[in-house]
């Protein structure tokens, strides 16, 4: 059995790598596409040939294609990401500034749409065609078909401009902790992301519930007497949840590049804020480290979920 799982991990392991590999290619040639040249792109319109010549040697960029990609990479393994000379300090420390508040901006709403989407899905799944049933159906496909940024003003014009129970903004402190420490000022933000994943979730987990439901082995405890409270704890929610197993894995990095509207929305200081100011100034080193890092959060979220699954279902790693 672990060797079964240990070659499987190794080979979704060594495709990651390749993936990965793939990205950091894809953001070396978006540098060299840039309008002008890298060195001008970067440094400005009003560089001087002498600002650029220094900012070529600096960066290698006077070496052939192939020495100036080996060494891109040696730069990514060692953590540099490059320079904004917008903002005056390296990429990396801005994503170490401004990353972990958006996670705390995803975080809490994916836990508390996940737990409160499998429930409904699982209610879905016991009241199927019933009247709940296509209500919850009905608002679950008109948010989910709804755009974050447009439910994010609907839920501020009702509950802090007409209502003024709520403030139209995030926390702006420097600090991740302010998410927690200032909880009124995140409910609107949270509430919109929420919103929109349990949508998902539910729908899934339903989807799931019923193909669940319809096995023999579920009959067949049902012809046996095994009452309906026993046979969704020991079969049903279980084997349901696996496929919610590569969902989760895959919202994560969706969350945080649908976050970039939010955070512009509730001005909320994280790396999506970051993204869109450095997409108005033309910031490239920011725009490709970004690109960098959510297709890197992006593979090892279906890593995750690849393991995650193989380890819930012994079909997938004997595949």
């Amino acid at each position: 059995m672990w060797s079964a799982v240990t070659a499987y991990i190794a080979r979704r392991f060594a495709q990651s790598i390749m993936i990965l590999l793939g990205v950091t290619l894809l953001a070396f040639v978006l540098l060299h596409l840039i309008p002008g040249g890298s060195a001008r792109g970067i440094l400005g319109p009003r560089a001087t040939a002498g600002q650029i010549a220094a900012f070529e040697q600096a960066n290698d960029l006077n070496k052939s294609v192939f020495r100036q990609y080996v060494l891109y990479l040696d730069h990514l393994l060692h953590g540099n990401f490059g320079y904004s000379y917008k903002l005056n300090q390296t990429v990396s420390s801005v994503f170490a500034q401004d990353l972990p508040k958006s996670l705390a901006l995803v975080g809490p709403p994916t836990v508390l749409a996940l737990a409160i989407g499998a429930l409904l899905g699982i209610w879905q799944s016991q009241r199927r065609d019933k009247l709940d049933d296509h209500l919850i159906t009905g608002v679950g496909y008109v948010l989910y078909a709804m755009p974050d940024f447009w439910l994010a003003f609907i839920l501020i014009d009702l509950f802090a401009l007409r209502l003024f129970w709520l403030p139209p903004i995030a926390p702006s402190s420097p600090s991740w902790t302010a998410a927690f420490t200032d909880a009124k000022a995140m409910i609107l933000p949270w509430a919109t992301l929420t919103l929109v994943s349990i949508a998902v979730f539910s729908r899934y987990m339903r989807s799931s519930a019923l193909d669940t439901l319809s096995r023999d082995h579920i009959r067949t405890a049902q012809a046996k007497g095994a009452q309906r409270g026993r046979i969704l704890r020991k079969h049903v929610i279980r084997n349901a949840s696996i496929p919610i197993i590569t969902l989760i894995g895959l919202s994560i990095p969706g969350l945080l590049s649908g976050a970039i509207l939010e955070e512009v929305v509730f001005n909320y200081p994280g790396i999506g804020l970051a993204t869109y100011n450095a997409a108005l100034v033309k910031d490239y080193p920011i725009l490709l480290g970004t690109t960098l890092v959510f297709g890197a959060l992006t593979i090892a979220g279906n890593l995750v979920a690849d393991i995650a699954y193989a380890y819930a279902d012994p079909r997938v790693r004997l595949a």
